[in-house]
């Protein structure tokens, strides 16, 4: 049984889509200012980035982060 999440604006939002949008609104150059991490700032891709913030809790925090602001804006 799932579990519902009323509460939680991320539910249902996958790490993909979220860095997607992010890449969409801002260009990996913009993104890469706002959260420094290489993956956004040479040679950047979906794939790597995903790998990359399946991996690392503090840079996927961030991006959650981001995405929340801009979606509000």
């Amino acid at each position: 049984m799932k579990q519902e999440q009323p509460n939680n604006p991320l539910h249902g939002i996958t790490l993909k889509a979220m860095l997607e949008f992010l890449v969409k609104k801002y260009g990996w150059y913009e993104l890469g200012g706002f959260i420094r991490i290489n993956s956004f700032n040479t040679n950047p891709s979906i794939n790597s980035s995903l790998k990359f913030l399946r991996k690392t809790p503090w840079a996927r925090e961030k991006v959650e982060q981001l995405y929340l602001k801009s979606i509000k804006k």
